[in-house]
């Protein structure tokens, strides 16, 4: 999004400084800085610059091979993609409710995926920043430099992400980009041998876990002040929640609240969710921009994840993660603090590895009843909390098993807007006027990290992205310039 931090008259003065591409994130994105000759910022812009166009060529495919392709969007999060098109996929064959077999299987895979995504973001991504500072030198401030000055820090956080990895290769039948999940359930149970290795290493990994919690509260604390301030923003937030209000991470009904904690809506079902959430798009990125749809797009924008997901819900339904819950709510500044996401995302990382815990000593896992049909449909939408947050999958199927229709809405596509506020007022409290260095044009993107942004996944259907194409002579003079709007309107300047 663009924002004008003062009116530039004369914008051809204006000097650009660019990010590019932003590091220590999942895809290519870049960001843009105008500044005048006093390094005043006017400007500022987070670009998508990545297309990837999944909406448009699953189109035309069998609908069972969806949860496979889909998570192609990424090598990351592909289990979060996979169990989203398998939701959806659950209500086009009418299996309305899955067998305890098949519904425990896929939230075990789930838990593995948070666990190890969790673990990569906080260690390897952001704990440079965390650790070192944000104007560190950049040689040091990076996971190498984080194995160098922390080893044991850095050596559990690999093996929380490779314990994470081996759930998810042991429900899904592959590490990355597995099968395990198909439309009305599973394809395959756990033996009692897998369970076993699992449970082995599980206490660790809680142990593990609740040690990376008191780490970032840790570090969020120790600063809270200038923590608090970093990048601060009031935003509208939105999670899925339990029946009860309890912390979900694969199922429930929507919950929004705004900006000062009321709500907005509760326990919406989330099949209808075009009644409360719009799309929005920017000419100059390929990530859409949603809003809440009763307040509109100058201030329904919101944000999802981990910070959303902690404040959002009534309690985390484990007993370790819901106590470092009431701790972090207690803190102050923190449940509204852009850098707060680290802390909550350990929250849910802790959470994860309870949940694992507890499941596997549950024989539903081993069951063999995998798979329930129904009466067929030709839409389905699956929603799930995805590592980043709250992440939608809309199919249409014809007669003919084909996809006619997808719409996905990604997790950092919720936060695209929040993303960008976080950059202004970053720019706003350390660059504006300064003297521009590497060090500082970090704390932009540290503002990005904090969000986890998985760019590559957040992109527009094919065929309805603005875009603009000049045609040049060969001194550069320009001779023709054609303009494509977001709803497939063509015109010339």
């Amino acid at each position: 999004m663009s924002f004008d931090l003062e009116t530039a008259h004369h914008p051809e003065q204006l000097r650009r400084v660019a990010i590019d591409p932003v590091s220590r994130v999942e895809g290519h994105g870049k960001v843009t800085l105008l500044l005048d000759e006093h390094n005043r910022v006017h400007q500022v812009r987070l670009h998508i610059v990545e297309f990837r166009g999944f909406e448009k060529f699953i189109q035309g495919r069998p609908y069972w091979e969806v949860p496979v392709m889909v998570q192609r969007l990424c090598g990351i999060c592909p289990v979060s993609h996979h169990l989203a098109a398998s939701k959806a996929l659950d209500m086009i064959v009418g299996a309305t409710r899955l067998t305890p077999t098949a519904e425990k299987i896929r939230r075990l895979m789930h838990y593995g995926q948070i666990l190890q995504s969790h673990a990569l973001h906080f260690f390897h991504l952001a704990s440079p920043d965390l650790l070192f500072g944000f104007d560190a030198d950049v040689a040091k401030r990076n996971v190498v430099g984080v194995v160098a000055a922390h080893p044991e820090t850095a050596k559990k956080g690999v093996l929380l992400r490779k314990y994470g990895q081996e759930v998810i290769r042991m429900t899904a039948g592959k590490r990355v980009h597995g099968t395990g999940s198909i439309p009305g359930g599973v394809n395959k149970s756990l033996s009692a041998e897998e369970r076993a290795a699992l449970l082995k290493d599980a206490y660790q990994m809680v142990a593990w876990s609740r040690e990376a919690v008191a780490l970032a509260r840790q570090l969020f604390e120790q600063n809270a002040d200038v923590n608090s301030a970093f990048g601060r923003f009031d935003a509208h937030s939105m999670s899925l929640v339990r029946a009860d209000g309890a912390m979900d991470l694969y199922h429930g009904g929507l919950r929004a609240r705004d900006m000062k904690g009321g709500i907005l809506f509760d326990h919406f079902d989330y099949s209808r969710y075009w009644d409360v959430i719009v799309e929005d798009v920017k000419p100059w990125s390929y990530m859409k921009f949603p809003f809440l749809r009763a307040l509109g797009p100058d201030t329904g924008w919101y944000r999802v994840g981990p910070l959303a997901r902690v404040a959002n819900c009534d309690h985390i339904p484990t007993p370790l993660a819901d106590k470092e819950r009431a701790t972090f709510m207690a803190s102050p500044g923190a449940a509204g603090a852009t850098l707060g996401y680290h802390w909550a995302r350990m929250i849910e990382m802790l959470h994860a590895a309870e949940s694992i815990k507890d499941l596997l000593h549950d024989d539903d896992l081993g069951g063999s009843d995998l798979v329930v049909t129904g009466e067929r449909a030709d839409r389905g939408v699956g929603v799930i909390e995805a590592p980043r947050g709250t992440l939608i999958h809309h199919y249409r199927v014809n007669e003919n098993d084909e996809v006619t229709r997808a719409n996905l809405i990604v997790s950092t596509t919720h936060n695209n807007q929040a993303m960008n506020e976080a950059i202004r007022q970053v720019a706003r409290q350390h660059l504006d006027g300064q003297e521009i260095t590497e060090g500082l044009l970090n704390h932009i993107e540290v503002a990005i990290r904090a969000f986890d942004p998985c760019l590559s996944c957040a992109t527009h259907a094919l065929g309805r992205m603005p875009l603009e194409v000049t045609i040049v002579s060969r001194d550069g003079t320009p001779i023709d310039r054609m303009f494509r709007d977001e709803h497939g309107r063509c015109s010339r300047a």
